[in-house]
């Protein structure tokens, strides 16, 4: 009796100061913060993944999807505790100024170029992405970028670069949006833009573009998952974020990238290993 008085006093204490109350012996979920991008949430991805990975682990993720640039930042800021991301050099850098650790290779696809199907620029047969890309800055084809720092900018800028073109003027829309926005913009004003294909496929029934130009080796798209350094930021939870990363590079966390599918197309390959 005395105990469950106790255990009443505890309980209308924690209600009074609007303390969560949780079942006597067990123990609050962890809780990992982790800043990803916009195409593994717009994929459906995350939600293929991260309720296995909490049902594994009693660790519950909470996703900020932001551009790869933000979520670099947030872990440079040290508000969050992991990052899964797309670009190999922003990544590389992130972790060579002491920013990150234990980077892995998790998976891959591509981009395309997609655009209107009667393909004004004529792109649909360019030798390559930056030939693409210079089809349509010499025909002023509305091109609808980005704008936002993601991996996604990062490698449409580095493909204008590549072509010695510096994109500016009426033609050149910069929208500071996801992928998603971004394709629904593009076919509003029957422009073209550089997606990846795991957001292409969750998106392309929603829109009238086509892809256009594909199958570049330069339009590579490597995924990789890095703990943020808790020798900056002791307070990060780095067993958690190590908890992640050794589950979504283990066979099972593969597996479910393996088997993520829209309308029977994978959206990422696995690669776990690759580093």
């Amino acid at each position: 009796m005395r105990r469950l008085l106790s255990i009443l006093m505890v309980t209308g204490l924690l209600v009074i100061l609007g303390l969560p109350v949780t079942g006597a012996g067990k123990a609050p979920s962890q809780i990992l913060r982790m800043a990803t991008t916009t195409s593994t949430e717009n994929s459906g991805l995350l939600e293929q993944l991260l309720p296995a990975f909490e049902h594994a682990t009693g660790i519950q993720v909470q996703v900020i999807a932001v551009g790869t640039g933000k979520a670099l930042r947030m872990g440079r800021d040290g508000d969050v505790d992991v990052v899964l991301v797309h670009s190999p050099l922003a990544e590389q850098a992130f972790v060579q100024a002491g920013y990150g650790v234990n980077r892995r290779d998790v998976m891959y696809n591509d981009f395309v170029l997609v655009g209107p199907p009667a393909d004004p620029a004529e792109i649909r047969q360019s030798s390559s992405a930056v030939d693409a890309l210079q089809h349509i800055a010499r025909q002023r084809a509305i091109f609808v970028s980005r704008g936002d720092d993601s991996g996604t900018h990062k490698k449409e800028l580095s493909l204008w670069k590549a072509g010695g073109i510096t994109p500016s003027g009426e033609w050149y829309r910069e929208a500071g949006q996801g992928m998603g926005k971004v394709l629904q913009i593009t076919g509003e004003l029957n422009g073209y833009t550089l997606t990846d294909r795991g957001t292409w496929l969750a998106f392309r029934g929603i829109t009238y573009l086509e892809i256009l130009f594909q199958g570049d080796p330069k339009l590579y798209n490597p995924y990789g998952i890095i703990a943020v350094n808790p020798k900056r930021y002791p307070d990060i939870n780095i067993a958690g974020a190590k908890a992640l990363i050794d589950w979504v590079t283990s066979t099972e966390g593969q597996k479910l990238i393996g088997d993520h599918t829209v309308a029977g197309e994978r959206l990422f390959t696995p690669s776990a290993g690759n580093d």
